[in-house]
């Protein structure tokens, strides 16, 4: 019985923990939005009927073709840091949620922004310094993933 609860803790543990790298908020990748449809500058919402998981998580596609080409090239649409905003990660280090109509590809990849309440990061991303910001980021995700 003892290895049982141990093994069942592990588990749940080890689900728990791989999750937190993912921003999931309404269960998806990207709050439920395309993540291929972004690469054609459309911020569009998915449908339930095209969907599939990878690594561990969740996403939706507007349509089947999309969701096919996701399943040929997965981590190519994957967004940057987990799905958190690229800004809030390369600034301060911190996971913050995004608005999914709020994004940017640059050099081949997907970046998501906090965009509420007046301050859209998108234009701060831009306005500070994208590419120092990124940097930034990347190195500030390596550290928030192993957290």
């Amino acid at each position: 019985m003892k290895q049982f609860i141990t093994l069942l803790f592990i588990s749940i543990s080890t689900t728990f923990f791989a999750q937190q790298d993912y921003n999931t908020k309404k269960d998806f990748i990207a709050e439920g939005y395309d993540v291929v449809e972004y690469f054609n500058n459309n911020a569009e919402k998915g449908n339930k009927k095209f969907q599939t998981t990878f690594d561990g998580v969740k996403f939706l596609f507007s349509n089947k073709e999309n969701l096919e080409t996701f399943k040929k090239v997965p981590k190519k649409y994957m967004p940057q840091y987990g799905g958190y905003c690229a800004y809030a990660i390369g600034k301060n280090g911190e996971k913050v949620a995004i608005n999914p109509k709020t994004f940017e590809i640059r050099d081949g990849k997907l970046y998501l922004f906090y965009n509420s309440w007046g301050t859209n990061t998108l234009k701060l991303w831009t306005k500070e310094g994208a590419e120092e910001l990124k940097t930034s980021a990347d190195k500030n995700w390596e550290k928030l993933k192993k957290n």
